[in-house]
């Protein structure tokens, strides 16, 4: 049975959290963003991939918030800090031998001050609450930058695809979706493919969806071309982190001609930043994952980015399959940052590149880091970055491509038209340079040139924030 966290008992989460900030704020030396932290600390302690993410976001805010009382006079972060609704069910299923199996399923809808909530859905292992309200979190300020109107939100199932036959993963995805439809819609909610959740995940999705709920609309985005996909969606994430690229070489006066580059991952995200920026003239020397990682010297290219698609749909887990194919040095149980490189791009998982990482990519020459995945490099890592003068993007800003590829899917099927992959690719550059000026523009404003955290965290939430005082206490 379905079951949504109930309004009183949130309440009074809701009350432990402002009850504890008026104790912090007797605390005359702590400013707002500080005693927001720290109440939230004392609220959620064991969700720490949440707690990074905020922290990282307020961190970068103190100045603006500083300037202005009104968000503190708005109560805007302690609205901001609490979803608007967190949905939590179970998922009963049975798999090839008839057992019945149990899974725990969710939604994170966080903000929609800009518009309906907007954010992939993950099916992996590693999926719990805490991590989906960090993915929620950041999604609020990467839609935002897109310039769409759309919220922030995230949701997935600790099931893993990994292993299972097209009909149990067709038996899990029709039994998640009969507990979610009731709360997504072309204008409440619209979920997207994540880890884990590809196109035939999607079209099972879909397909129980319009079941359910009687209705062909635009409820879900990463479909297929047949029945309302777009163009270009599988390598929009990709594409968009190699065109937010350019546009930071540029301010360089460099471009992605003969750079070295690392990439960590080999799927979706992966697989669209090396196809773009082997197109553009780089060199991709390694790929990696949860068996450890290759080194190509050569370069990913032709049949070897064909070969990805494989690996993307093996249902193998495991880089080292490229490394048996092509004959190139397979390196296991190691993460790729300690290759020479003069850009990295990790595209895995939160967290995979720490400080010990950081230490590597500096000693061996790299001077850009621009993440693909969501947070996937932890705090002290960025710190050491920027005090090297080693430029760091963060994937609010950077990999937000596919998030503004599903808005133009969006697009596209409420005026009930489809464009052609030349005017996608287009509209996603678009999006991507938009980004970047948003970013150094906002980071300038506030005396932090270069700073793209800065950039990326101040003017998504400028945004957002703007939009919650204009509609009032709710």
């Amino acid at each position: 049975m379905l079951d949504i966290i109930s309004k009183d008992v949130y309440s009074l989460e809701e009350e432990n959290f402002l009850n504890n900030k008026i104790k912090i704020k007797a605390l005359k030396e702590y400013g707002y963003a500080d005693q927001i932290m720290h109440s939230l600390k004392a609220m959620v302690p064991w969700e720490r991939e949440f707690l990074q993410a905020v922290n990282e976001l307020l961190n970068s805010i103190a100045p603006v918030l500083k300037q202005d009382p009104l968000y503190e006079n708005f109560q805007v972060l302690e609205r901001l800090v609490i979803p608007e609704r967190i949905i939590s069910f179970r998922v009963v299923w049975t798999d090839d031998q008839n057992k019945i199996r149990v899974n725990n399923g969710y939604r994170v809808q966080f903000n929609s001050a800009i518009g309906p909530y907007k954010g992939g859905t993950r099916f992996h292992a590693s999926v719990n609450l805490s991590s989906l309200k960090f993915l929620g979190f950041e999604q609020i300020f990467k839609n935002a930058l897109t310039g769409l109107p759309m919220g922030g939100g995230k949701g997935g199932s600790d099931f893993s695809v990994t292993g299972k036959s097209r009909g149990e993963i067709m038996r899990f995805c029709h039994s998640y979706m009969t507990e979610l439809f009731r709360y997504i819609g072309p204008d409440i909610d619209v979920p997207a493919g994540d880890i884990g959740v590809g196109a035939q995940e999607i079209g099972f999705l879909f397909g129980a969806y319009k079941r359910l709920s009687g209705r062909w609309n635009c409820s879900l985005t990463g479909k297929g071309l047949s029945w309302g996909g777009s163009q270009l969606r599988p390598e929009a994430t990709g594409y968009g982190i190699v065109y937010f690229a350019e546009n930071v070489l540029q301010t360089k006066n460099e471009n992605l001609e003969g750079k070295k580059v690392a990439v960590s991952g080999f799927g979706n995200v992966a697989w669209g930043v090396v196809k773009k920026a082997t197109e553009l003239g780089a060199r991709v020397v390694t790929l990696s994952g949860p068996d450890g990682f290759i080194h190509d010297p050569d370069g990913v290219s032709g049949e070897k980015i064909d070969f990805m698609k494989t690996m993307r749909f093996s249902g193998i887990d495991e880089v080292k399959q490229y490394s048996d194919q092509f004959g190139v040095e397979f390196i296991p149980n190691k993460r790729p940052w300690i290759i020479p490189c003069d850009i990295a791009f990790p595209c895995a998982i939160q967290n995979e590149l720490d400080l010990d990482d950081a230490k590597a990519l500096i000693r061996n020459g790299c001077k850009f880091v621009i993440e693909g995945a969501n947070m996937p490099t932890t705090l002290d890592a960025v710190h050491l970055f920027h005090d090297a003068g080693i430029i760091f993007v963060p994937g609010k800003a950077s990999n937000a491509g596919g998030v503004g590829a599903s808005g133009l899917e969006i697009v596209q099927n409420k005026n009930g038209f489809s464009w052609d992959a030349q005017k996608v690719d287009d509209q996603l550059h678009r999006i991507m340079s938009d980004i970047h000026e948003i970013c150094i523009t906002a980071a300038e404003k506030y005396g932090r040139p270069d700073n793209y955290v800065v950039g990326a965290n101040i003017g998504g939430f400028l945004k957002v924030a703007e939009a919650m005082i204009d509609h009032g206490a709710v």
